[in-house]
C-alpha cells in the first residue's frame, strides 16, 4: 500500500526572478497558492499589470500527492514554455506554487531552444529567490464530552503530545486538536475507547 503523503515542500512567500534573452524579458513571478480559486485570482491581477505584455505563461502544482497540476504555453510554441515553468517546479519538488512567466518580446525569435531555455531559466531565478519550507498537514478534530470524562482525555493529550487548537469548557466540554495526518488513526483509536465521547471532524490543513 502507498503510503500517505502528509509532508510537503512549498514556498513561504512570493518571490520573481528575471532572464533576458536578445531583447525579450522573461518575468517570473513565484506564488505560494492553496487552490485553483486562487490561482485565478493572481492571474487576473498579472494580467491587469502587465497588460501590454505578449504573453503569460504559468504552471502550477497543487496538494501534497502533486495530483493537480497544469502547464499553460499562452500562445508560445506547443510545450516550449509551460511545460519547462513546470519541470522547475518538480525539479525543486515543490506543491501548492503557481509560477507565471511574463513575456515581453524583444523583436528576435529565439526558437524552440531558446525559448525552453528562457522560461527554465526564469522560473528557476524565481525559485532559487524564493525561501522553501516544509509543511506537515494536520488534520483537526473536536472532541465533545462531559466534565467527568476530562481527566482521560487530558491524560491521551500529554501522552501523544497533540496541539491543542482551542477549548470550551462549560457544562458540557469542547477540545480542538491537531495532529499530524499519518498520525490521525492512532490517535483516534485512543479516544474511541472513552464512553460518550463525540468525535467530529473538523478539516485537515
Amino acid at each position: 500500500m502507498a503510503e500517505f503523503v502528509d509532508e510537503y515542500l512549498t514556498i513561504d512567500k512570493p518571490s520573481e526572478g528575471l532572464f533576458k534573452d536578445r531583447g525579450s524579458k522573461f518575468l517570473a513571478f513565484a506564488y505560494p497558492v492553496s487552490s485553483e480559486i486562487e490561482i485565478k485570482e493572481i492571474q487576473e491581477q498579472l494580467r491587469s499589470d502587465y497588460h501590454d505584455a505578449r504573453h503569460h505563461c504559468y504552471a502550477y502544482m497543487l496538494g501534497p500527492e502533486k495530483k493537480i497540476y497544469r502547464a499553460n504555453d499562452d500562445g508560445e510554441p506547443s510545450s516550449t514554455a509551460g511545460k519547462p515553468i513546470l519541470g522547475q517546479i518538480k525539479s525543486f519538488d515543490l506543491t501548492d506554487i503557481l509560477i507565471v512567466v511574463i513575456r515581453y518580446f524583444g523583436g528576435t525569435k529565439l526558437g524552440v531552444g531558446g525559448l525552453i531555455n528562457a522560461y527554465k531559466t526564469a522560473s528557476e531565478e524565481a525559485l532559487k529567490n524564493a525561501t522553501i519550507v516544509k509543511k506537515t498537514l494536520r488534520d483537526i478534530y473536536a472532541l465533545k464530552f462531559e466534565y467527568p470524562q476530562m481527566n482521560d482525555i487530558m491524560r491521551i493529550i500529554k501522552e501523544e503530545n497533540l496541539n491543542l487548537v482551542d477549548q470550551k469548557f462549560d457544562l458540557s466540554c469542547a477540545v480542538y486538536l491537531g495532529f499530524r495526518k499519518a498520525e490521525t488513526e492512532k490517535v483516534l483509536s485512543k479516544f474511541n475507547r472513552i464512553e460518550n465521547l463525540e468525535i467530529e471532524f473538523i478539516e485537515t490543513k
